[in-house]
């Protein structure tokens, strides 16, 4: 639901056509064979509210965390940053990617959006070298931050529960791995990267001791 004072309901021939208020069959849910549930029960249809509320930095740069310094940044060059190890890890890694700065991905220039597609690659292979890691899977939502970024999951080996888009489920019921064996994946991660370029960061635990 939408917070912004004088919202109203979204009106196009799409929304016009939608159950709002209906609890819909979860059965396609279920019978995906890369569905990870037996059984699922979804809330009812939310009325679809605009304007949107603003996007995390939309209205006050001060308020997005990805412009910040942050203690979880593993890694960064003079245009990208990867940053990781946030409360828990269920997955052998979670990772986000973003640019040190402020764009959207509408604004991006095509400079800074070429640089993209080789990091992705060389993220790609820092994950997989994390032991156990069969895949590394990329996602984009940019709901919760308008300041564009970017999602790395890394697939356990022989997970086949875990394909597609089913994963991200998972790294929130997984058993939360230990810290020394967060701190030795992000290592991995960040030493990986920095091995063709740009700087990895140590490691800080929860507890504020570095690891690097």
């Amino acid at each position: 639901m939408s917070d912004v004072s004088g919202a109203r309901p979204a009106d196009s021939p799409y929304h016009r056509r939608l159950p709002i208020g209906e609890r819909l069959p979860a059965d396609p849910l279920v019978d995906d064979p890369l569905s990870s549930f037996e059984a699922a029960t979804l809330r009812p249809l939310e009325p679809m509210l605009v304007p949107e509320a603003p996007r995390a930095g939309a209205v006050d740069r001060a308020e997005c965390g990805l412009c910040r310094p942050s203690e979880h940044t593993i890694w960064h060059d003079a245009h990208w940053q990867v940053r990781a190890g946030w409360d828990r890890m269920g997955l052998p890694f979670v990772g986000g990617i973003a640019p040190r700065r402020h764009v959207r991905l509408e604004d991006a220039e095509p400079e800074l959006l070429a640089g993209l597609g080789p990091l992705l690659q060389r993220l790609s292979a820092a994950v997989k070298s994390i032991p156990g890691v069969a895949r590394c899977h990329f996602s984009r939502w940019g709901d919760g931050a308008e300041h564009f970024h970017l999602w790395a999951l890394a697939r356990p080996a022989g997970m086949m529960q875990g394909r597609g888009p089913m994963l991200a489920f998972w790294d929130d019921v997984l058993p939360a791995m230990p810290k020394e064996m967060v701190h030795d994946h992000l290592r991995v991660v960040a030493e990986s990267l920095a091995a063709r370029g740009g700087h990895a960061f140590p490691v800080v635990d929860q507890a504020g001791h570095s690891g690097g």
